[in-house]
């Protein structure tokens, strides 16, 4: 099955319905399978007293509250119809993340393919329950959370009406760069055999090696942010990759998706082809005359391989031969 790839915009357009239309077209040429981003009205999401993550204040070279970070950088809900129809001309899926009842309800009418759940809401019982009342497909995030919340939202989502073959969850560590020591992307494997779920994995490090690595492991999904220009102003730009940075990792992902084939362990097309130019076959190791005895004086096993298979080798010692065999000639029978 092919790796859906998602861009994550996020708020990397910092406000600008420009910029997010160049992400969107970044995000295609790039070759991701969508291009998602966040969708909220701030005072539904953060009090006046929320104060921004230490990640959000080193990248974004600026303190200030957490409501008014996200007013910053919020667009308005209406933009997204706009941009969901550029997506569609632009024949790139469209997605989003919702944050409050309003934003999830308004995303609602814009027919996305499948509701993103992000990391900070695994443990939020009624936004869990709004989107599970949609029964629609579910890529759940998992950032900062143990096994006993995911099995929580898992529950939550499957009694509201979500199936279980809908449901793919997303390791991730939540922390913007994420450092390689913190990753464990081997809990992406303890979901899978926790929870019989499809997986993914949702990164934040420095470079591409990881959500590679994820594929290799089996992930179903992968979500990495998107930016222009990493050293632009904002909380999640210096965690992101460049469109060049983003076209590699595709292509190296579809790469790994091809190399890992079926599973089935069988000689390939062109292996078969080699067979007989590399195995040996049983050949006479001196002249061997007709009636002699075959024995392991006067028998050896030589290059190509189109003679009897050195397998064969025990059923001829101590039979006679049926002819004259040159040295270095294929035996027969």
């Amino acid at each position: 099955m092919k790796v859906l790839i998602i861009a994550e915009a996020g708020v990397n357009h910092n406000k600008d319905i420009d910029l997010a239309y160049k992400l969107v077209d970044a995000a295609k040429s790039a070759g991701a399978d969508v291009i998602k981003f966040q969708a909220a009205i701030p005072s539904e999401v953060v009090t006046e007293e929320g104060i921004m993550a230490p990640y959000q204040i080193s990248n974004s070279k600026r303190e200030e509250s957490q409501l008014e970070m996200s007013k910053r950088l919020t667009l308005d809900l209406r933009v997204y119809k706009e941009i969901s129809a550029y997506c569609n001309q632009k024949n790139i899926i469209f997605a989003a993340s919702s944050f409050g009842k309003k934003a999830t309800e308004y995303l609602s009418t814009l027919n996305i393919p499948f509701w993103k759940i992000p990391s900070g809401e695994i443990t939020n019982l009624p936004y869990l329950r709004q989107i599970a009342k949609f029964k629609c497909p579910v890529i759940l995030s998992t950032g900062m959370a143990t096994l006993g919340e995911i099995e929580f939202a898992l529950n939550i989502l499957e009694r509201g009406g979500v199936a279980h073959k809908d449901i793919t969850v997303l390791h991730c560590t939540t922390d913007y760069p994420a450092p390689l020591d913190d990753v464990n992307l081997n809990a992406m494997k303890s979901i899978a055999e926790a929870f019989q779920v499809a997986v993914g994995y949702s990164d934040h490090t420095n470079g591409i090696e990881v959500p590679i690595a994820a594929v290799a492991l089996g992930a179903t999904v992968i979500e990495k942010h998107l930016t222009l220009d990493s050293n632009m102003e904002g909380p999640d730009h210096m965690a992101s990759l460049e469109p060049h940075e983003f076209t590699a990792m595709v292509q190296s992902i579809r790469n790994i998706e091809s190399a890992l084939g079926n599973g089935i362990k069988a000689p390939s097309n062109n292996e078969i082809r080699t067979i007989p130019i590399v195995r040996r076959s049983i050949v006479a190791a001196v002249p061997i005359n007709d009636g002699e005895l075959f024995s392991e004086k006067n028998l050896t096993v030589k290059r190509p391989g189109i003679g009897i298979s050195p397998l064969k080798w025990d059923q001829l010692i101590g039979r006679k031969a049926s002819r004259s065999f040159k040295r270095d000639e294929l035996i027969t029978w």
